[in-house]
């Protein structure tokens, strides 16, 4: 004979797995519920108002600073890297001197709206020396991720020496194994966060 706790802990099952079959329906029929589920977004303001002021995609953005902090603005990594954007205090001041702001103290590195900031122009500067227009924007990316994570000089000796084309097909061959982890996982949610936020649009002044 099943007693009242018995029952009372079967009721409690059979609920929750009603509920947790009405949550699975409508992640189901609401993909782009599922996808910002999947996928959150944080910043969004800060992101679009960078992009739109230095021409850089919002998209890739959102992607290095997911990758590089998943949207913790107090990480600081074991090399000292700090933010949203894991800026090194050398490259935050050297970019705080050319933008003629204060110096970039590590702790204002903390700060979302500055860190974007500071990571959107270096974004440019990467760009602007690895991005030319006409080709594939996948490899594009790929060259500026790759940038980001190793530095420009190591990007540029691989292209001089012919160690990597440049391409993100044939990523596998950038010398460094943390690198070319990090171009693929940029890449991966460049592609995520295009299908999820069309919404994210830069529109370069």
């Amino acid at each position: 004979m099943v007693g009242t706790s018995e029952r009372a802990w079967y009721r409690r099952k059979r609920l929750y797995a009603v509920l947790l079959l009405l949550i699975l329906l409508v992640l189901y029929f609401d993909r782009a519920l599922l996808g910002k589920w999947m996928y959150p977004l944080q910043y969004e303001a800060q992101i679009v108002e960078q992009s739109q002021t230095y021409g850089v995609d919002p998209y890739l953005i959102a992607s290095i600073i997911r990758v590089e902090s998943n949207f913790r603005p107090t990480k600081t990594s074991p090399k000292g890297a700090i933010g949203l954007m894991q800026l090194m205090p050398p490259t935050a001041e050297w970019i705080a001197k050319q933008e003629g702001d204060e110096p970039a103290e590590p702790e204002r590195l903390q700060d979302a709206e500055r860190n974007i900031r500071y990571g959107t122009w270096y974004v440019r500067s990467l760009q602007q020396q690895f991005a030319s227009n006409g080709e594939a924007k996948r490899d594009a990316i790929a060259r500026v991720a790759a940038a980001y994570n190793a530095g420009p000089g190591n990007v540029e000796r691989w292209l001089s020496e012919g160690r990597w084309d440049g391409t993100l097909d044939r990523a596998d061959d950038i010398p460094f194994g943390e690198t070319r982890h990090y171009v693929h996982r940029v890449y991966y949610y460049y592609v995520k966060y295009e299908q999820t936020y069309p919404e994210l649009t830069s529109n370069p002044k």
